[in-house]
């Protein structure tokens, strides 16, 4: 039995569903090459934006969310890029840029070697966490 961890199409981590600080840095831990210093950096911002935030891996992602409330972020792990999933992404200002399948939902993608515009994603952050949040 191998204590390597799993990893799925596009290299996304496969972390079993759990609550808490615990699931989400194993998954980050498990997040390949550059993503995971990537992870980390997002995770990082979101405690500092978002103080108390509650943390969940669902569906092999990592959610954020407030207590009670619902989840307003998640990211998730492809080939070439990782996907930022805020699920009330039309009422942020400004709107991020990848639309969705789900009429509120808008998507934004990290690719490799790109600087972290970090004032924006707190920004979207703060927006999306003073919302009511999706109950998944």
């Amino acid at each position: 039995m191998s204590d390597k961890p799993v990893l799925l199409s596009g290299g996304n981590p496969q972390i079993a569903k759990g609550y808490g600080d615990g699931p989400v840095q194993a998954y980050i831990a498990t997040m390949p090459g550059w993503k995971s210093d990537v992870g980390r950096r997002l995770d990082a911002l979101v405690e500092e934006t978002v103080p108390g935030v509650a943390k969940a891996v669902k569906w092999n992602s990592p959610f954020y969310g407030k207590e009670g409330d619902g989840w307003f972020l998640s990211y998730h792990c492809f080939a070439k890029y990782i996907k930022l999933t805020f699920f009330r992404g039309t009422t942020l200002d400004p709107v991020p840029p990848v639309a969705s399948k789900t009429a509120e939902t808008r998507y934004f993608h990290i690719h490799e070697g790109e600087d972290l515009d970090e004032a924006l994603l707190s920004g979207w952050i703060r927006q999306a966490a003073s919302l009511p949040g999706e109950r998944l």
